[in-house]
């Protein structure tokens, strides 16, 4: 099949996936959009929300409609690194034997990711980065395609562990989750006080969401779109000569080289499923705030002014 032709095809495919996710996800449009850019991708995505935005209800379903295995593990403040990778034991024969954690698996939800100390939080670092993970020396591989969805509560601050920029710069993007309107909870009552239970269909393989990450990135990208890209990153960035009066004020980190690739994938991504064989500046401006808004740190002055990473993101755009 030729690309063009595939392109075409993850349209109509794109559609339907989101049509499948729409029975049991009401609203969140912006939500859905940016995890399944993200699996496209290959990259792993933040979800922060208040409680009852099914958030994981959102990545219980987007793994079903996609025909992945799902784990989900609830990060508590006594859970250890070999509760989410695995241990080895004795056997009968008295040889050490493996058992496998819940990392292996597709479509990792991280619930609650801020919940547990930074030593489990960096059990997730290698599988994220490397799809792999080292137990007592040994080196085991991690079945494609892999994706950590993880999910934040932002109101509670109490006996959480934020996470290090480090691991925030693993995820590609942070994805705010909205209040549902007055029409769209209505229709959440709706459907989740009766006795009828929507059925999500598998519709995807994993082999077709890896020739999917093939595809995005064989997409071509012009070069003005990609120095586009790379000044927005380096404008992010307090001491370079392109940050403006209002990234001067207001940050104290800017965003890495990752952001700059990472945006480059999601646009490239984001044309493909609107139908458009090559990435512009839209493209690029749409994915702009997920991708950056938990690469950037603000200082004190922001906080105290009630100035948010969106505003300076806006500005920038």
């Amino acid at each position: 099949m030729s690309d063009v032709k595939a392109v075409n095809e993850l349209v109509a495919q794109f559609n339907s996936l989101k049509s499948e996710i729409g029975k049991v996800i009401i609203g969140q449009n912006d939500a859905v959009d940016f995890t399944l850019l993200s699996i496209f991708c290959g990259g792993h995505s933040l979800l922060i929300g208040v409680p009852g935005l099914a958030k994981t209800l959102l990545v219980n379903t987007v793994s079903n409609a996609l025909g992945l295995n799902f784990k989900r593990i609830q990060f508590t403040p006594d859970l250890m690194p070999s509760d989410i990778l695995g241990s080895e034991i004795l056997d009968q024969n008295r040889q050490f034997k493996f058992i496998k954690g819940p990392i292996f698996s597709n479509i990792i939800l991280a619930d609650e990711i801020n919940r547990t100390p930074p030593k489990t939080q960096a059990a997730l670092l290698e599988a994220m980065q490397e799809r792999s993970v080292t137990i007592s020396g040994h080196h085991y591989k991690l079945e494609l395609p892999f994706f950590v969805l993880a999910t934040q509560n932002p109101i509670e601050q109490e006996g959480t562990y934020p996470l290090p920029e480090a691991q925030l710069d693993r995820f590609m993007f942070s994805i705010n989750l909205e209040y549902p309107t007055f029409k769209e909870e209505v229709e959440v009552v709706k459907s989740t006080t009766g006795t009828i239970q929507q059925k999500v269909n598998a519709l995807f393989s994993s082999a077709d969401i890896i020739a999917i990450q093939q595809l995005i990135r064989k997409i071509p990208v012009t070069d003005n779109v990609i120095e586009y890209a790379v000044t927005l990153v380096g404008k992010t960035r307090p001491k370079s000569k392109e940050a403006t009066a209002m990234v001067r004020s207001y940050l104290d980190w800017g965003a890495g080289p990752r952001a700059s690739q990472n945006l480059i994938l999601a646009a490239k991504a984001h044309a493909a499923v609107h139908g458009k064989y090559s990435p512009d500046i839209e493209d690029v401006r749409a994915v702009a705030i997920p991708i950056l808004s938990h690469r950037i740190v603000k200082n004190y002055k922001a906080e105290a002014e009630g100035i948010s990473v969106s505003d300076i993101i806006n500005s920038l755009l």
